[in-house]
């Protein structure tokens, strides 16, 4: 599996973008493009910021320009969560930061450098998104212990199920394996025209030694440097929470503000020794 479309799906869906932006001229034939209905969710209890209210603001992924929807609001700061994508619409927050990696300006610090070093035994490839118990038993076994007391830590088999295989666009599973074979990381991903966005990312808890959480992150980088792909879409930074926090430390940082991409200011680096939280690259 690539991360680009193939050749009939990208003919495929330069038709239908030229279709969505262009008006019917004379007699011909009129390409009807789906509605798209937004909706706002009703306030509730913010999961990252503590005291603070979150709403969302949602729309359905349906029908053959799915993917190519998926595309745009990708590139507007929004998220996939089964069928369906969002982003923030808090009233009076902007805590939540669209954040993605430019590709071609990464380079590697010291830091990243040395993850690379010590996972150079572990291979990596992408699967199609069709869940496994393999997969789930590891998914478990992270929840249980970075996030016991989450909605997460309670999903069943058919729950992790749904995540991954409810899905209307392109979507797959980058599965990371040591020398023996067995499954020590593995990150859901929505395949984009201008790259991979980082759904969410698991990994075995009992090798904190690894950053499991950010080596994912950076064979991605790598798998679409080598496909010329431009971005790695990683969801929310938010400064307030340890969580998302994390995100700030990738090199070639971009950030969306004012309906614009551009380079990330970063924050003073955290201290010495705070441990690795890589809870979901997009949250």
């Amino acid at each position: 599996m690539e991360f680009k479309p193939d050749a009939e799906n990208r003919q495929k869906r330069e038709w239908l973008r030229r279709e969505a932006h262009s008006p019917p001229i004379g007699k011909g034939p009129v390409t009807v493009v789906p509605f798209r209905q937004f909706f706002a969710t009703a306030p509730v209890s913010c999961p990252y910021v503590p005291g603070r209210a979150e709403r969302k603001l949602i729309v359905e992924l349906r029908g053959n320009g799915a993917s190519l929807f998926y595309d745009d609001l990708s590139r507007a700061g929004f998220r996939r969560s089964h069928r369906f994508a969002y982003r923030p619409a808090c009233r009076g927050c902007s805590s939540c930061v669209p954040v993605r990696i430019a590709v071609g300006r990464f380079g590697h610090t010291r830091s990243t450098r040395r993850i690379r070093n010590t996972n150079r035994d572990l291979s990596g490839g992408l699967v199609a998104a069709r869940a496994t118990l393999e997969q789930f038993r590891l998914f478990s076994a992270y929840q249980r212990s970075r996030h016991r007391d989450s909605d997460m830590a309670l999903m069943s088999y058919g729950d992790y199920r749904g995540m991954v295989e409810d899905s209307p666009v392109r979507t797959a599973i980058a599965e990371f394996r040591d020398g023996s074979g067995g499954l020590v990381a593995a990150s859901l991903i929505d395949l984009l025209d201008d790259g991979v966005s980082a759904v969410y990312s698991f990994y075995d808890p009992q090798q904190p030694k690894r950053s499991l959480g950010t080596w994912s992150i950076l064979w991605l980088v790598e798998q679409c440097r080598h496909q010329g792909m431009p971005f790695v879409y990683l969801g929310y930074w938010i400064a307030d929470s340890p969580k998302m926090a994390y995100k700030a430390r990738f090199p070639a940082l971009e950030c969306l503000a004012d309906g614009a991409w551009t380079a990330f200011e970063r924050p003073l680096p955290p201290a010495s020794g705070e441990r690795e939280e890589l809870a979901s690259a997009g949250g």
